[in-house]
């Protein structure tokens, strides 16, 4: 059973369970807070003269007793119709403001929690990433867009992978090792359709190129690590970034091995569309049968967006292979 319930923040906390029509509630591994969809049907409680809903409100939604979605409206639409539109995303929302920071020799938990604190967001878990970062200068940008390239830099050196994200009102970060959901979604196991793509066309690269510069000469020096079969299938898919001054040959090889791992191959993106389970959320992982195009294995969550109805939960997901 879901239930919804509405804090105006004045002492008055509403049960708008037996109001609420269609409901979603989709989640994004990367640069976007998570959403919560509903519509309210005029009638019953809507009329109630000291019932009210506005912007800044605290929902809370749960399902059979467990949490689900704490967050706030940010924005009705309503009109002539019998159903007013509701909008509220949760803490992540306002990592989309812009601000200053310079970081030297911080972790990209201690920089969340930094940001964070800022802001003066609850924070609950977060995991201690294990890569140092020698500095980053941040001049305007995005928060979230700065928690993100410290969660990226951390994946390039040290390959471990880390989702921030809500968890029902508390900034979370987490390693995806921990995330995996101990089911599969497959033929005859929740899985009710599915479309499967392989592309080159984003975040693939067969030649990595890391510069250098060196202040003490004034030339730049390049590193380069490409792959001359995959050049010969796709063409040249270049990568061109600046490497730390400081690095030595041996850690710009790892660089450019660690990033050659990541980017010399194709992405291969499934849509899945499934019976809801409240356990998959962007983030985590699940492993995915598909015996016509020989899939067997385990899929990072990229957007995830479970819909309720009278009758039914689903759930839609976006899925990227991760080995």
């Amino acid at each position: 059973m879901i239930r919804v319930l509405i804090d105006n923040k004045n002492g008055n906390v509403w049960d708008i369970s037996d109001i609420v029509g269609d409901l979603s509630w989709k989640t994004s591994r990367i640069g976007k807070a998570g959403s919560l969809d509903f519509s309210l049907i005029k009638g019953g409680l809507y009329e109630l003269q000291a019932f009210q809903i506005q912007n800044g409100d605290i929902v809370h939604v749960t399902k059979d007793g467990k949490p689900v979605f704490y967050g706030y409206v940010f924005s009705i639409e309503g009109g002539s119709s019998e159903a007013v539109k509701v909008k509220a995303y949760d803490q992540i929302r306002y990592l989309l403001s812009s601000d200053t920071f310079v970081f030297e020799n911080k972790r990209a938990s201690e920089i969340i929690r930094e940001v964070a604190n800022k802001l003066k967001l609850k924070v609950g878990q977060l995991a201690e990433t294990p890569y140092v970062i020698p500095e980053m200068v941040e001049d305007g940008q995005k928060l979230l867009d700065i928690c993100d390239k410290a969660l990226t830099l951390t994946l390039i050196h040290k390959g471990q992978n880390f989702v921030l994200y809500d968890d029902f009102g508390s900034l979370t970060l987490r390693n995806i090792e921990d995330m995996l959901v101990d089911f599969y979604l497959g033929e005859g196991s929740l899985l009710t359709d599915y479309s499967l793509s392989t592309s080159i066309d984003q975040d693939t690269y067969n030649r990595i190129v890391l510069y250098q510069d060196n202040k003490k000469t004034g030339n730049r020096e390049l590193h380069v690590k490409q792959d001359s079969n995959n050049i010969a299938k796709w063409g040249t898919l270049q990568l061109y970034q600046s490497v730390d001054e400081n690095k030595n040959q041996t850690q710009i090889e790892e660089l450019l091995d660690q990033l050659a791992t990541l980017h010399n191959r194709e992405s291969k993106t499934l849509k899945l569309n499934a019976i809801g389970d409240m356990r998959v959320r962007a983030g985590c992982y699940v492993r995915v049968w598909i015996k016509e195009y020989g899939v067997n294995q385990p899929f990072l969550v990229d957007e995830c967006t479970h819909k309720f109805d009278s009758v039914a939960h689903t759930m839609a997901l976006d899925v990227k292979v991760i080995s």
